[in-house]
């Protein structure tokens, strides 16, 4: 069976993003991203909601720039080369390795993790809430961020239940970020 992860950057207030939607207050840099391409090396389909599969839309065609930093252009490699799904009922189309699911995303992913295969990667919080809500999570990546935003989109939606969870791994980035990895008991 397949493993169904959920990560994401979060500020120490645990938001994923300003009300708007906005990242600015993200730090990546080399190690993390190298960190993450190695991750993403091991991940064998992406799944997303609307708003996050947009904004990864980036990488469709960030290798073409050839201004970009190796470790941005393998990470663009990485990205393109890996099948994703996308859950929407407003989207008309999608690009590249991606395809268009508008029917129930809880019943697709409890299909999809009874599959072979490479795990799956949970991106965006509104499907992730979702999914956490059906107890279908297994694993929780947080690169906590040096910054409290007072406000923002919340990594766990609200009312969530009680959950035990076991810490796996952590890793301090130099620039202060921190790396947890917990697993669901």
């Amino acid at each position: 069976m397949r493993k169904l992860i959920y990560g994401m950057m979060v500020s120490l207030d645990g938001f994923v993003a300003r009300l708007d939607g906005a990242l600015d207050w993200v730090l990546i840099d080399e190690e993390m991203h190298t960190f993450i391409n190695n991750q993403e090396r091991e991940t064998g389909l992406y799944v997303y909601g609307r708003n996050l599969y947009e904004t990864m839309r980036y990488w469709q065609t960030a290798d073409q720039d050839p201004t970009q930093p190796a470790y941005e252009l393998e990470y663009a490699k990485i990205w393109q080369a890996k099948p994703k799904i996308v859950f929407s009922a407003t989207l008309n189309e999608v690009e590249g390795n991606t395809q268009l699911v508008r029917e129930d995303a809880v019943a697709e992913i409890r299909r999809l993790k009874q599959g072979v295969g490479l795990d799956i990667d949970v991106g965006g919080p509104t499907l992730a809430s979702a999914l956490i809500r059906h107890n279908l999570i297994d694993e929780y990546k947080l690169f906590l961020q040096p910054v409290i935003l007072g406000e923002g989109i919340p990594f766990l939606p609200p009312g969530v239940t009680t959950m035990n969870l076991r810490l796996v791994e952590t890793r301090p980035f130099q620039s202060g970020i921190v790396y947890l990895r917990y697993q669901t008991k």
